[in-house]
């Protein structure tokens, strides 16, 4: 059974690369904004699909990756989506500084890659989040 990936990216060449180095571990679906991510979230609860994993920007218009962050985990709260049973949030980002750091694990994210993404990075952090085996 493959993951529900959700890759939230506004650059469509990075965009691609995270897809295509996600895509074969489940279907990816892709948000260009945290705007657009948080709707993509809610949705998929409401149809009861939920994500696994979201892989999320930090630098985006309209809704940055941290307010995104933010309103992702406000909405499982609401739900009763806690611990093992909610979506898994790599954090990905250009911002290498301690304050988007602390910010992002403070919100609760699950891992944070600095750009460029390396596909060992990416998967070394997967398989500690028990989404993909060794390999």
């Amino acid at each position: 059974m493959g993951l529900k990936i959700l890759v939230v990216e506004d650059d469509f060449t990075s965009r691609k690369v995270m897809c295509g180095m996600l895509s074969p571990y489940g279907d990816c679906d892709v948000a260009v904004n945290g705007k657009e991510a948080v709707q993509a979230f809610s949705e998929a609860l409401d149809q009861g699909k939920q994500y696994d994993l979201i892989s999320l920007d930090i630098m985006m218009p309209e809704m940055d990756g941290q307010d995104a962050l933010k309103a992702i985990r406000r909405i499982e709260q609401e739900r009763d989506i806690i611990g093992s049973d909610s979506v898994k949030i790599i954090m990905t980002t250009a911002l290498s500084d301690s304050k988007n750091l602390m910010q992002a694990f403070q919100e609760q994210c699950e891992a944070y890659i600095i750009k460029p993404v390396r596909k060992e990075k990416l998967l070394e952090q997967l398989h500690l989040l028990g989404l993909v085996p060794r390999g």
